[in-house]
């Protein structure tokens, strides 16, 4: 990376920022390219360039008072940027800002927020960003275009797996003055990329140590966001204090938004002790994912008075989904036709009945309750096109989207369902011996471990492990603290794990970090299931490509026909609502976000009008 001062010494200053403007403008095979407020993944972003808050936020609420949020499991580390550690994740956004911010009505359209402004053009074979000269990190130094460029170079050879592997698609990057920076994309194919480079983490180049970035650390990290940690007790809490001087707290990205002096972040090792410590009034407010306790679970005391509110958010997401996660790595694991079998096996009604109050749907795929869904549609006939090249992998039902999950009885005893699975089994070279599946080679009993962390997961593992009890297998359940756990997931140590994936109404980069073959032996990725599926990387490059939303829409579509073909995961059910209670001393904004709640946009009750307060 050069330095500024050898680009912008001596008289031919002039000539070389003329000469970077045309060649930004300009760029071969496509239209002419345009500065503008914000960029849109398709379409155009839904906001003009001089609005003055998004349609989610209030922005008339007051500053002041303090948010106790309660998080489970821990942190030994403030830099959620490694793969090292864990990290506390609300360092992003809170105290490290991206180039531009997420508009949460929209599917995936990025405003301006360390940058002013964003340029590319129709091919988006480059992007420029240009910098707010009002732009200042929490020490007073102003954000430069080298600063860009050293993130951009850091988290490329020592960030996560992700970043690694996103900004590494670019050709080329440089300041073409100290305010403004150009990201060469040529070669990348990938009209995501702008977007991605959009919202990176933007590190200041002054107080960053690259031969330690890597190393977990508890120092307070220097940010350009509304908030900086002020104390922190290791493993305990972490205390986030507003910036009064904020550089961009004036934006029509922020107005109404990052409303607490305070916010304070308590970590609970245990489900049940978090629950307890909420009741209490101890934290301010809670996202409950447990069924029972969001059934029966309330009826303490300060819910019958109305001091705790219950609220009901549907977001316009594709519903997150939960599924139980083989480990494909595993030879156990290897073959389809068993993860098939053991789909058959999972007893849903069962479940749902019992355990969920019938609250849940099913729904087979990764992107449930949208318009990239798969499930249930037959493929047209731009799916068939792209899926051709892998046609023997993909069944004809996943195809004319006649598959569906299996519906058992409800009894627990189906047994059509258990002789399919029985014949899947002596398929893959697996027979009974007595009350004992065997494998037919070795004789060793088919056995594994579910690894799991809350009561929720405990139960449905165990129902599951009565389900599999009738087929002669022996599952193990395995409860660990969430520490445990994800440190565990993180490195693939596991026969099986319940995990949940939320999706948007955009995939994009993300989906190779999910289920791209180049992910499955990289620690720290999301590649759980241990995926190597040429179709599922070719689905993820189509849509990477694809111009036209309904392109687009196809090629999700294909993805999602590919990772249903593989039986890597049993989908245990779909969640259409975020259940959330809250202390009445919170307030939130009558209008809910496209993507459901968002505790930026809260505010402390009683304190005095936005306008009012300093």
């Amino acid at each position: 990376m050069f330095k500024f001062q050898r680009l912008f010494e001596g008289p031919g200053l002039r000539l070389c920022v003329l000469a970077s403007a045309l060649f930004i403008g300009l760029s071969p095979g496509s239209t002419r390219a345009e500065e503008a407020h914000a960029i849109a993944m398709h379409g155009k972003p839904a906001m003009p360039a001089d609005f003055t808050h998004m349609p989610y936020a209030n922005p008339d609420a007051p500053k002041g008072g303090r948010l106790t949020w309660g998080v489970l499991g821990t942190f030994d580390s403030l830099n959620p940027f490694i793969v090292r550690g864990l990290a506390v994740q609300q360092m992003r956004g809170y105290v490290i800002e991206s180039l531009l911010a997420r508009g949460n009505d929209e599917a995936f359209t990025l405003y301006g927020l360390l940058a002013r402004s964003v340029e590319t053009d129709d091919a988006r074979s480059f992007v420029t960003f240009r910098l707010d000269r009002r732009a200042r990190f929490s020490d007073g130094k102003p954000v430069t275009a080298e600063d860009v460029l050293f993130s951009w170079e850091l988290l490329r050879d020592h960030g996560r797996p992700n970043h690694r592997q996103y900004y590494a698609k670019v050709a080329r990057a440089e300041a073409t003055d100290p305010l403004t920076v150009r990201f060469d994309l040529a070669g990348a194919n990938d009209r995501e990329l702008p977007l991605i480079l959009g919202l990176m983490p933007i590190l200041p180049k002054h107080a960053v140590d690259v031969a330690t970035f890597e190393e977990t650390t508890l120092t307070s990290p220097i940010g350009s966001g509304p908030y900086r940690v002020t104390a922190v007790k290791p493993g305990a809490s972490v205390t986030l204090t507003r910036d009064p001087d904020y550089w961009g707290r004036d934006l029509a990205i922020n107005r109404g938004l990052y409303n607490f002096d305070e916010i304070r972040l308590d970590y609970f090792r245990e489900a049940n002790g978090q629950f307890e410590a909420f009741k209490r009034g101890l934290y301010d407010f809670r996202v409950e994912h447990e069924p029972l306790r969001w059934h029966d679970g309330y009826d303490f005391p300060a819910v019958k008075s109305g001091e705790v509110i219950r609220d009901t958010v549907k977001p316009g997401l594709p519903q997150p989904s939960e599924f139980l996660v083989f480990n494909t790595r595993r030879p156990l694991f290897a073959d389809i036709r068993v993860r098939e079998a053991l789909t058959l096996l999972f007893d849903f009604e069962l479940v749902n009945r019992n355990y969920f109050f019938g609250l849940y749907s099913r729904v087979a795929g990764y992107f449930a309750g949208s318009d990239l869904s798969a499930y249930g549609r037959p493929a047209d006939a731009r799916e068939r096109e792209l899926l051709k090249p892998f046609a023997a992998q993909i069944r004809p039902d996943i195809m004319d989207g006649s598959y569906r999950l299996p519906v058992t009885d409800g009894s627990g005893r189906d047994r059509t369902k258990l002789r399919a699975a029985l014949k899947l089994l002596s398929d893959a070279g697996y027979d009974l011996d007595g009350t004992v599946l065997r494998n037919r080679a070795t004789k060793a009993p088919f056995a594994f471990e579910i690894l799991v962390t809350t009561r929720d997961q405990e139960r449905i593992a165990l129902a599951f492990q009565r389900d599999l009890k009738r087929a002669g297998i022996e599952p193990s359940v395995r409860t660990v603290d969430p520490v445990q756990f994800d440190q565990r997931r993180l490195a693939y140590e596991f026969d099986m794990i319940q995990n949940r994936w939320d999706q948007s109404l955009s995939p994009g980069n993300e989906q190779s970090f999910y289920w791209g073959s180049a992910a499955a032996d990289n620690p720290g990725t999301r590649n759980y299931m241990g995926a190597r599926d040429a179709a599922v990387d070719a689905m993820i490059a189509a849509l990477l490509e694809a111009r036209e939303h309904t392109d687009f829409v196809s090629s999700v579509r294909a993805l999602d026909r590919a990772l249903i073909a593989g039986f890597y995961t049993i989908p245990l059910f779909n969640v259409s609502e975020q259940w959330i209670a809250r202390w009445n001393r919170i307030e939130r904004p009558k209008t809910t976000s496209l993507s459901g709640y968002l505790p930026e946009t809260w505010w402390s009750k009683g304190q005095p009008q936005a306008h009012q307060a300093k």
